[in-house]
């Protein structure tokens, strides 16, 4: 199963399509209820960038006006709702998210993947700060988690429960890479502190770049 691409991309333009699913909404309350669902927490919301969004799926057929209020001298507010064209994307769209793996290209596996320029103690120290602000960032989002669960059902909850899953998860591989290159036993850690130590690079990492200049 494919992925197709899509006339939007931008995941605030699902959520405002899902939420009309339940009722016509002025944009701000778009707005209000993202925020007290918790949504804020897994995508980005300002004002701005969600009118622009709620025109786009306009011009795209996904949402229409459904009314238009007026009251007294306050000015006037536009409901939008949604349209059977958007109800079928936000569904497909929907799907194709929870199905198929994406490849997002996270910057910290880029960070990891070209730290042997870095000192082992130095990059020992800097994943401990990660760590650190990873374990805060577990308990604030566990605390958040326990007041919301009073109000709200889990359903609209579920991704704050990934996000923390998956911070304490990075948190224990941190906290276990770690344990390795501090204690000495990372394979070949002495090769690469040597090698940032004198700049002369280890017999192993030659014979490797012979290798591959073979195979290509």
């Amino acid at each position: 199963m494919a992925t197709k691409r899509r006339k939007l991309s931008n995941p605030l333009a699902l959520a405002v399509m899902v939420l009309l699913t339940e009722k016509p909404m002025h944009p701000y309350e778009i707005a209000q209820t993202l925020r007290r669902r918790g949504k804020d927490t897994s995508l980005k919301i300002n004002y701005g960038s969600l009118y622009t969004v709620v025109q786009n799926l306009e011009k795209h057929g996904f949402v229409e006006v459904a009314e238009v209020q007026r009251q007294g001298n306050r000015p006037e507010r536009t409901l939008y709702g949604i349209t059977d064209a958007g109800r079928a994307e936000a569904t497909e769209w929907l799907s194709d998210l929870l199905a198929v793996p994406a490849e997002e290209y996270p910057i910290f596996e880029a960070a990891l993947s070209l730290m042997g320029v870095l000192h082992p103690d130095e990059v020992a120290r800097l994943l401990g700060e990660r760590l650190s602000m990873l374990e805060v960032r577990a308990a604030s989002l566990r605390g958040g988690l326990e007041k919301l669960y009073e109000t709200l059902p889990r359903l609209f909850l579920i991704e704050s429960e990934f996000k923390l899953h998956m911070i304490e998860a990075e948190a224990e591989w941190v906290r276990g890479f770690l344990t390795e290159v501090t204690a000495g036993t990372f394979p070949g850690v002495e090769q690469w502190r040597s090698f940032s130590e004198t700049g002369e690079v280890p017999e192993e990492y030659l014979q490797l770049k012979a290798g591959e200049a073979e195979r290509s």
